[in-house]
């Protein structure tokens, strides 16, 4: 199974190569029409090639970008979010290509939406191969709900191709920015409360999943064993009207029209937004769907996955958007390292804290989005 997935995403590569490269003149149009000079906003053709090959173009570290790429599949596969949003630090600040691009905001448009599109493609397909390697795990963990996450990336793929139809040019986003940001310190304190004494009280079922789990995995020698065990998520019924499933002897049972329409919503703000929504997922289906976090990241990361393949292929095959190989091929072999840990370590975490590192990410979230919304900038990175 393993060497079908690797040659998929190889023919994925080489296809996206493919059609990209039949855009290049794009991208050599938009360098062409760009000042030269050694000024900010021109192009010194004597300049060192760096990203997309353009002379005197940020030239990434690769082991900066390998590790950063670690630490993006670690946290993603972990907690089933966030990867977009670590991804686009790591591109737009840290590497500073969101500066450089920004350079050509007055002195060539073109080149400055050719190479904002080829960041945000990058961070997509970071996010796209840990989605897929963190699903993969989860599942063969028994820690993922299939039937949830079709249930919620029909709705996504739904959400994702109506709404900017219906919207496209009829909604100014930058009014509800900052809104949305507040929105997010709620679902942060929300989940917060959800980790206290009082919140657990009322999620019985993944408070006892979560115990199951928690000593099965922290406390017996035999781990791996268990990973396997029939303890996993086991479907025992499936219907359009209800689908009942247990883990570690615990019963869930969910509606499956409820992650239809909820991963609609999910899908309409997230492409208000230009997100994956992992960080809204996530929400749903703790709070939602009642599921403890040993099941999120995995149920999260194969929603996310159909929506980022879906956005990917419309970036590249129909808009001709390309990346940067030799960047993208690195980081997405520190991806492969970092999604392949998370699964192993998130088993070590108890789930009260997975639940913590969640809030903590959406406290930072919320602080870029309220800043960006009602200051005009984000105080915290990317800005």
């Amino acid at each position: 199974m393993r060497y079908h997935i690797v040659f998929s995403l190889l023919f994925v590569a080489l296809l996206s190569i493919f059609l990209s490269s039949s855009f290049a003149g794009e991208l050599a149009d938009a360098i062409a029409m760009t000042p030269q000079g050694t000024e900010q906003g021109m192009i010194n053709p004597q300049a060192q090639a760096g990203f997309l090959g353009i002379p005197g173009a940020p030239d990434v570290n690769l082991l900066w970008a390998f590790l950063w790429a670690v630490w993006v599949g670690w946290i993603f596969s972990t907690v089933g979010a966030f990867g977009g949003i670590m991804a686009g630090v790591g591109h737009i600040t840290i590497f500073g290509l969101g500066d450089y691009a920004r350079s050509f905001k007055d002195t060539n448009p073109a080149l400055n939406k050719v190479l904002t599109d080829s960041i945000r493609v990058s961070n997509q397909w970071m996010v796209s191969l840990s989605a897929l390697i963190s699903s993969i795990n989860y599942y063969k963990m028994g820690r993922l709900v299939l039937p949830l996450g079709i249930a919620l990336a029909l709705g996504s793929v739904t959400g994702s191709i109506l709404v900017p139809v219906i919207t496209a040019g009829k909604i100014q986003l930058s009014s509800y920015i900052g809104y949305f940001g507040l929105c997010v310190f709620v679902i942060g304190g929300f989940l917060f409360y959800e980790t206290t004494s009082r919140g657990q009280s009322q999620k019985k079922s993944a408070k006892a999943a979560a115990k199951a789990f928690e000593e099965a995995h922290m406390k017996l020698k035999n781990k791996e064993a268990v990973d396997k065990s029939e303890h996993g998520v086991t479907i025992i019924h499936w219907s359009l009207s209800r689908i009942i499933f247990t883990f570690y002897g615990v019963e869930f049972s969910f509606n499956p029209v409820i992650p239809v329409v909820g991963g609609f919503f999910i899908a309409a703000l997230a492409s208000f937004l230009g997100i994956g929504g992992g960080f809204l997922f996530v929400p749903f289906l703790t709070s939602i769907a009642g599921l403890p976090m040993f099941l999120v990241a995995g149920t999260s990361a194969l929603t996310v996955l159909v929506g980022m393949v879906v956005s990917i292929f419309s970036f590249m095959a129909l808009e001709g958007v390309a990346v940067y190989w030799p960047l993208i091929g690195m980081e997405l072999f520190g991806i492969f390292v970092g999604s392949m840990i998370g699964p192993r370590t998130s088993k070590y975490i108890p789930d009260i804290w997975l639940k913590r590192i969640f809030v903590i990410l959406a406290i930072y979230v919320g602080i870029r989005y309220t800043s960006k919304g009602f200051l005009g900038h984000s105080i915290v990175p990317p800005f």
